[in-house]
Order: C-alpha cells, then sequence, then structure tokens
C-alpha cells in the first residue's frame, strides 16, 4: 500500500477512534503499523505465486 494513503487510512481511522491528543497518536501508530503487515502479507503471497510458476514451466 502507498504510504499516502496508509498515512491518510491511519489518520482518519485515529480521528474517529481517539479520545485526546495522546490516544489519537497512539491509535494513528498501531493503525500505520498494521496496514504495514497487511501490505507484507499480500507481497509474500503474490511472490510465492510466482514461485510455483517459473517452478513449474
Amino acid at each position: 500500500m502507498n504510504n499516502f494513503f496508509r498515512g491518510l487510512i491511519a489518520a482518519w481511522g485515529a480521528k474517529k477512534l481517539g479520545g485526546g491528543c495522546f490516544s489519537t497518536i497512539i491509535i494513528f501508530i498501531i493503525i500505520w503499523v498494521l496496514l504495514g503487515k497487511c501490505n507484507q502479507q499480500s507481497q509474500a503471497a503474490a511472490q510465492l505465486v510466482r514461485t510455483k510458476v517459473a517452478i513449474s514451466k
């Protein structure tokens, strides 16, 4: 996921879920990290598919 859109989604979620200043920052960081982890898993799955295709040829 593009870092710009990842930041927008994290900021929107932090604004909706955050109560005060400190909690909003913590929620932003948590959402940012989770979106980054989702992106890593999808890249790993795509790489696995490419490897299987290359082996079967």
